[in-house]
């Protein structure tokens, strides 16, 4: 009888092979409250990398780290019309607190507009307040009719920048530099997933928003997964909280503001884009470990190796951990590691030591092969970068490979059902086909220009629409 797989496979049930491996890399369990969820001690060390390289990025593009308050005065959001509208369906209102009714509910934080204008009216003053960019890591409430675990969560972790600034043209380049230079830098070059920059529409648009820049990757089943986005808010949040600065000339003007933000969505992605039918595989430069030393057996000069062979990695810079639990079946060991997606596993048996060598295997392409333990250290940040590359270009490859170029409605949604995205003249599709695709679950992700960049405005000759079924 064929032993069972670990993991349900891709092509059968996606879904649930997605589910699967949650549970059995032990990334996350659902929370007590539905739609919520525990994050697990493996997965949150994927998040605190991301949250790593993602916070070194915001910094380096003038921002500052603040905290904002969880719980919002719901007048707050009505002074915003579009906005409130927009969040109305997925609010989570406090009416008690302490035993007593509020004088005045209040909302937990569905996203942080409201009240941090509330506070840039009071710190913005003059010109030479500007321009003023905060960025604050936290929990946000969403109420979810569709939970999936680090999808879509009644409460998730994110990151959510707001600035103000003198002009229009500076607030938009700001905002634009965050889509490209922070989001886009961080999801190619760390997660390793080639995603599409597009300006999204007007249907599409964050409430609120003026422009709305966003990510759109593809995933393992031809899905897209919408990463990032970055907003340029133009002056409705000024106008709303009287936003205002006194400009050079003696003029008060309203500040003209962007907000942006990323989240725990972005551990699905990197499951949904690289994981494969034995599990996990992280991108090297993002892995919280990139190499396991494993000892085979419980001999005592293996343990010793092994864990000589970690301290030489560690020193070397590499982020490394000593499996030397021999009193759990190796077998079971190298699956486990293997779910969680390490890149490099180094295993040590006494047979091992007798020729110097271990047996290094390879999560991202796969196979095992003998290693002299002296070349280990010089061999190891190649072998990294080379797989980070690896993981690149298949996704690339993926994304590729399954979009189509079509020129009707109906082939646009044909693609789509198919499992991929398609390419379509904006001028073929308009408000009217972007409608008629919604009635399909199909979404109209983004808008580029023909030669794949961002088009300045929704209806910029030669623009096409990237269409595909979405999470």
């Amino acid at each position: 009888m064929a032993k069972a797989p670990v993991l349900t496979p891709r092509a059968e049930d996606f879904p649930r092979w997605y589910q699967d491996l949650i549970n059995k890399a032990e990334l996350a369990d659902n929370g007590p409250v539905r739609g919520t969820m525990v994050i697990r001690p493996y997965g949150y060390g994927l998040w605190e990398r991301m949250q790593q390289e993602m916070d070194a990025r915001i910094k380096e593009a003038g921002a500052s780290n603040a905290y904002f308050p969880l719980f919002i005065p719901q007048s707050y959001l009505t002074k915003e019309a579009e906005h409130v509208e927009g969040f109305a369906p997925e609010l989570a209102v406090v009416t008690h607190g302490g035993g007593k009714e509020l004088e005045e509910p209040v909302v937990v934080r569905p996203t942080s507009e409201t009240i941090i204008n509330d506070y840039f009216s009071k710190w913005i003053q003059s010109y030479r307040d500007l321009p003023l960019l905060i960025n604050q890591w936290a929990n946000v409430v969403r109420w979810e009719m569709r939970p999936r675990v680090f999808l879509r969560t009644t409460e998730f972790l994110w990151q959510e920048g707001h600035t103000a600034h003198a002009t229009y043209e500076e607030a938009r380049d700001y905002a634009a530099h965050i889509h490209r230079e922070v989001y886009a830098d961080f999801m190619v070059n760390v997660l390793a997933i080639d995603v599409v920059l597009g300006r999204k529409t007007a249907r599409e648009r964050f409430a609120g928003a003026i422009n709305t820049l966003t990510l759109e990757g593809m995933m393992g089943d031809g899905k897209a997964l919408q990463m990032g986005t970055s907003h340029e808010l133009g002056t409705n949040f000024s106008k709303a909280f009287n936003t205002t600065y006194l400009s050079k000339e003696g003029k008060q003007e309203l500040a003209w503001q962007t907000s942006w933000g990323s989240s725990t969505r972005m551990v699905g992605g990197l499951i949904m884009s690289h994981g494969d039918d034995s599990g996990l595989r992280v991108p090297p430069r993002l892995a919280p470990v990139q190499a396991v030393v494993l000892a085979i057996k419980g001999d005592e000069a293996v343990l010793a190796k092994v864990r000589e062979i970690g301290d030489r990695l560690k020193a070397a810079g590499i982020r490394v951990q000593v499996d030397d639990r021999t009193d759990t079946p190796f077998g079971r060991r190298a699956v486990d590691w293997e779910l969680k997606g390490v890149p490099v596993r180094i295993e040590v048996g006494p047979r091992d030591l007798e020729g110097g060598t271990a047996m290094l295997a390879r999560r991202i392409p796969g196979g095992k092969e003998p290693v002299a333990i002296d070349a280990l250290t010089g061999l190891l940040p190649k072998v990294l970068e080379d797989d980070q590359a690896l993981l690149l270009s298949q996704s690339r490859e993926r994304r590729e490979s399954r979009t189509a170029d079509v020129t009707t409605i109906e082939e646009a949604a044909e693609a789509a059902a198919a499992g991929g995205w398609a390419r379509i003249p904006w001028a073929t599709l308009g408000t009217e086909g972007e409608a008629l695709l919604a009635d399909q679950a199909v979404s109209v992700r983004c808008l580029v220009t023909e030669d794949g960049a961002v088009p300045d405005t929704d209806d910029a000759p030669g623009t096409l629409a990237i269409v595909a079924r979405a999470y």
